[in-house]
């Protein structure tokens, strides 16, 4: 299937590393104008715009912290400055565990960081482009495995924030159906990013890879393929759905 997102402008939140810079390079290769948040991950964004914009692609990159309002607003008005006005595309990716801890560990500023990277930030950036989200336009939000299963150890905050996201999603889609603005998620399993490299141990990821049906990890570019689906016309009649990325470890 050839998508064509020719004059399109996307934005990916979280986009310079990982499942979030396979997103961007799909968009791009499809056409799409894209503006890549970042928080800390300066290098990663400005390595990846270069990419782009080296092939002849169009892309910016921009440092908020989506987690706050103010963060939100400069990301969106960066995106008009840069772009236009019109925003096609929304995908809520910027999210992470932060630390394994379970419950008797954790302190309200911990649970609050957690949701409002996971969570919070959603609403706001959602929020902040909802005026500039025309009919036929997409929002793609990352969820979770996690927010099916509950996550692994130390992962109550995180999975329960996913699992909000999944809830956000179907609310919106509803909310927005007027305006003919589609809201759909992904939902990753074990997915081979520095996510896992830093919070999951290597004897944990084979045996979760093992438990597949296709006996592997998934890639960034495994989800990023369902991202572009998603945000696409080849997808006009989907909205309100979670498609789960995880090689058949969980069915819903």
């Amino acid at each position: 299937m050839q998508i064509d997102l020719s004059g399109k402008v996307a934005i990916v939140t979280g986009g310079a590393r990982d499942i979030g810079r396979a997103i961007v390079l799909k968009l791009v290769e499809s056409g799409a104008s894209v503006v890549i948040n970042y928080h800390s991950s300066a290098a990663a964004a400005n390595a990846l715009v270069a990419e782009i914009t080296g092939s002849g692609g169009r892309a910016i990159a921009v440092q908020a912290d989506v987690s706050t309002g103010a963060g939100a607003t400069t990301l969106i008005e960066a995106t008009r400055a840069a772009f236009g006005d019109s925003i096609h595309v929304l995908v809520n990716n910027a999210g992470g565990l932060l630390a394994r801890k379970k419950l008797a560990e954790m302190d309200e500023a911990f649970w609050d960081q957690v949701m409002a990277l996971n969570l919070k930030s959603v609403f706001l950036v959602t929020q902040a482009a909802l005026p500039h989200l025309g009919e036929g336009s997409a929002i793609v939000n990352i969820a979770s495995l996690a927010a099916r299963d509950g996550g692994g150890g130390g992962g109550l905050a995180y999975s329960a924030a996913k699992g909000a996201v999944l809830t956000l999603t179907r609310g919106l889609s509803k909310e927005l159906a007027p305006r003919r603005i589609r809201v759909n998620c992904v939902s990753p399993g074990m997915i081979d990013t520095t996510f896992h490299d830093t919070f999951t141990s290597a004897e944990v990821r084979k045996m979760v890879a093992s438990r597949t049906s296709i006996g592997r990890e998934g890639t960034p570019e495994d989800v990023a393929n369902a991202v572009l689906f998603l945000a696409s016309d080849a997808s006009a009649y989907i909205t309100g759905e979670s498609m789960e990325i995880n090689g058949g470890l969980w069915f819903t």
